[in-house]
């Protein structure tokens, strides 16, 4: 059971982060067109997209906390038994396994639409002081 449960939260969270991947792809790529004036950006555009489904797989299917499925937490007497798996804690797990992939990869595009901007002012201040010279 724990092994479906494994396969079933990668799945979702690999959904998850496709879904996410089509929605943003298009902005992915005008950016990186934009201040990346070379054929290379193609190249970063793959690698942001591929960062989306590492973050989020990541992210969305913790490990540490599906262990309790399998083994004891503490090796000490009083340990707390494996948990089972019900209906209630397969819904818990998948709605988790969301929350956590969509948190991660909001983490990432937050991180890289600043570091985005940032570029993006700096490339608007070079083609301006550009423009100036060339007058």
């Amino acid at each position: 059971m724990f092994v479906a449960l494994l396969f079933v939260t990668f799945a979702v969270a690999f959904g998850v982060a496709f879904i996410i991947d089509l929605l943003f792809k298009r902005s992915l790529d005008r950016i990186l067109k934009r201040i990346i004036t070379d054929d290379i950006y193609t190249a970063w555009v793959r690698y942001v997209r591929f960062a989306i489904y590492v973050v989020g797989i990541s992210n969305g299917v913790r490990v540490w906390d599906l262990e309790r499925y399998v083994s004891p937490r503490g090796v000490e007497q009083n340990a707390p038994p494996i948990l089972d798996l019900t209906t209630e804690r397969w819904i818990l797990e998948v709605y988790r396994t969301i929350i956590e992939t969509l948190q991660g990869i909001a983490w990432m595009l937050l991180l890289f639409f600043i570091f985005g901007l940032i570029a993006f002012v700096i490339v608007r201040i070079s083609e301006s002081r550009a423009k100036k010279s060339d007058a």
